[in-house]
């Protein structure tokens, strides 16, 4: 997915994905963490930040679109939370192995066209958490019913005032990124579908809701 998708869809994302969609799981997340060093990857305009701000949480975010980073500024000064932001890709995160007690990426990993880059980006997040850190990952589930009849890989058009732009999925399934997580050293916690989903069977939900906790490594 190109950059200058999102760049193009920023400004009507900003209102139109104003609050987080995620607010359960979040508020229920940042209750379980308590304080700590929090990623956001794929942060957007920054709404998932919001749950973590009146907790001690020192917060940082990533995304690819430059125009999405300059209005996660101005969400975080409308809502007075302080915020480190950098221009990064998922598959290259700029810092150091370790630094983070926490991460999330809402929405992010369904965008990235190439298995192999799927899966370096999960690497990438192993690599920037700290031994026993915990992440919380959404993505589009293939089993949804309105992606029945579409391929894995799909285009979901956006309209702005003068065109149809068109963003690029990867359709998940459940056991598809519990074994890519798994691939790439994490340990499943939990995994289930969003909160307002109420159907007793989680395989057709909107959403896939992973939390993983990277391994511990044992030395002798």
């Amino acid at each position: 997915m190109s950059s200058h998708i999102f760049n193009q869809i920023a400004p009507g994302w900003y209102n139109f994905r104003h609050w987080s969609i995620f607010r359960h799981e979040l508020e229920a997340l940042a209750e379980r963490w308590q304080n700590g060093k929090l990623l956001n990857i794929g942060c957007a305009h920054g709404p998932d930040f919001l749950l973590f701000r009146q907790q001690g949480f020192d917060l940082y975010g990533v995304d690819f679109s430059n125009e999405m980073l300059k209005l996660a500024l101005k969400y975080s000064r409308k809502y007075h939370f302080a915020v480190n932001l950098s221009l990064a890709d998922a598959c290259s995160l700029p810092y150091l192995d370790e630094t983070f007690d926490w991460a999330i990426s809402i929405a992010t990993y369904h965008h990235i066209n190439n298995k192999e880059q799927r899966q370096a980006a999960l690497n990438e997040l192993r690599r920037v958490l700290k031994p026993g850190g915990e992440a919380f990952i959404t993505v589009w589930n293939r089993w949804q019913p309105g992606f029945w009849f579409k391929w894995k890989e799909t285009h979901i058009p956006w309209r702005t005032r003068d065109k149809t732009l068109h963003r690029y999925y990867y359709l998940f399934s459940y056991p598809e990124l519990e074994r890519l997580v798994r691939k790439s050293g994490f340990e499943i916690t939990k995994s289930f579908p969003e909160n307002a989903y109420r159907c007793p069977v989680k395989f057709f939900s909107r959403n896939i809701c992973l939390l993983v906790r990277k391994k511990i490594s044992h030395h002798p």
